[in-house]
């Protein structure tokens, strides 16, 4: 059955032609793995499998880019946890540590072979990334977590100095000297995401749109996955729906993950004398050094594109909130623009878990059921891999310890689910004064 895709507004979904409209689930259906979400994990679970000749449905409540995968800024970068290396190697050994950030670099290798391999035009450019002071401290403190990471890790992450920042096209306000981080690159996620369906779609996966899952139950020696128009059965399932999954499919994942909010504006195209006004001129992604981050960069068409952290909940006022701050932040760390129209608007769903790490494997106490999600903000590399590795182990292809052990640990249910945002706002307010003294 046809059906309109519901759209949000992004200037992603206005850089595309069309967004496919995938069918809907009618029907009873059989299937080796049914995937619940369409996304980066899913897709990349599902695109894995077909390849092999697995027989694989996903289901996606919406459309193909709806979720996160289609929302974010496009940021292929390091990510998946918000724990920084030292409070990896401390909580799970150096080799560990290391495990996992060689685990990041080939998640940004992965996307990077796709779009190769695949000639897809997404928009991509630059090479690497920049972290921004805003306090003179946290600059101070970039030295010695540079030289530690780099010791650590075998990376070759640089000091900028203030007066280095402008010189390099990052003028701003509030930026105290950086450092540059060289691995990683820009794109547009939605033309990714479909790239990404398209060659799932080629290799026999097939996808259902408009097919949210609404129950799960185990049915002889596999899974039934039923919509509102029809059913899969299927020996496995992988669940891939991160900041947009219905957490009590199975009861296990209830209290485990929470969803909450970012929001972006992107402007309309800038000409030459307003970017040297600002003296930001750079295409590198950036991010600030706040623990409620903002995250920014160029496109390649001159619009900037400013993102924030911080939302809860998505009632009509409380969204309008976020916007309003968005743009003022924007205005504040970015003076000259402040004249400067916002063209698009648009927020979306960041998951976090308890461990404040992703999870990659079995769901405890549910046989055949796995997941991949909870990245944390940063999940276009990490859930492109872990897509493709979630599946490999669904099908036994390689084993829990295949995967670093930082993403071995199944999720911790938050204490006292019930009230999550509540003490998540008593969080952020906290954050929020640590980031200002």
């Amino acid at each position: 059955m046809s059906f309109q895709p519901r759209r949000i507004g992004s200037f992603w979904e206005a850089s595309v032609a069309d967004l496919v409209r995938d069918p809907q689930l009618e029907g009873d259906q059989q299937a080796e793995v049914a995937i619940v979400g369409g996304g980066y994990a899913g897709l990349s679970a599902a695109l894995r499998l077909a390849l092999q000749g697995i027989r694989v449905v996903v289901l996606e409540a919406e459309h193909v880019g709806w979720g996160a995968s289609g929302r974010n800024g496009g940021f292929c970068c390091y990510g998946g946890t918000k724990k920084s290396g030292q409070e990896l190697a401390r909580a799970y050994g150096l080799d560990e540590a290391r495990s996992y950030v060689r685990y990041q670099c080939e998640a940004m290798d992965t996307v990077e072979t796709r779009l190769d391999d695949w000639g897809a035009d997404v928009d991509r450019h630059s090479k690497g990334e920049v972290i921004l002071a805003h306090r003179p401290s946290d600059y101070l403190a970039f030295a010695d977590e540079i030289d530690w990471t780099n010791r650590t890790f075998g990376l070759k992450h640089s000091l900028l100095r203030p007066e280095e920042l402008k010189e390099q096209g990052l003028g701003g306000a509030e930026f105290h000297g950086g450092y540059r981080v060289h691995e990683g690159f820009a794109l547009n996620p939605m033309k990714y995401v479909l790239a990404l369906a398209e060659q799932a779609r080629k290799a026999g996966a097939a996808i259902h749109g408009q097919s949210r899952t609404s129950r799960l139950q185990r049915e002889g020696g596999g899974w039934r996955l039923e919509t509102d128009r029809g059913s899969v059965r299927a020996k496995k399932v992988i669940l891939a729906g991160n900041g947009y999954r219905d957490e009590n499919l199975p009861a296990w994942l209830y209290g485990r993950t929470l969803p909450v909010m970012s929001s972006i504006l992107v402007t309309r195209p800038m000409s030459d004398d307003e970017l040297a006004a600002q003296g930001w001129t750079s295409d590198l992604m950036a991010a600030d050094s706040r623990i409620l981050l903002h995250y920014f960069r160029l496109l390649p068409d001159r619009r900037f594109l400013f993102g924030t952290r911080g939302g809860l909940v998505e009632t009509p006022a409380a969204l309008e909130r976020m916007s309003r701050k968005g743009r003022a932040d924007f205005e504040r760390m970015f003076p000259a623009w402040a004249g400067v129209e916002t063209q698009y608007s648009w927020y979306g769903h960041v998951c976090l878990s308890w461990n404040l790490t992703p999870y990659v494997g079995a769901v405890p106490e549910c046989e055949g059921i796995y997941t991949a999600m909870a990245w944390h903000g940063s999940g276009i590399a990490m859930a492109s891999l872990s897509g493709e590795k979630v599946a490999d182990l669904a099908l036994g292809r390689i084993s829990a310890s295949d995967i670093p052990g930082v993403m071995r640990t199944p999720f911790r249910r938050f204490p006292v689910p019930p009230f999550r945002l509540a003490y998540l706002q008593m969080a952020y307010w906290w954050y929020g004064l640590k980031d200002r003294i």
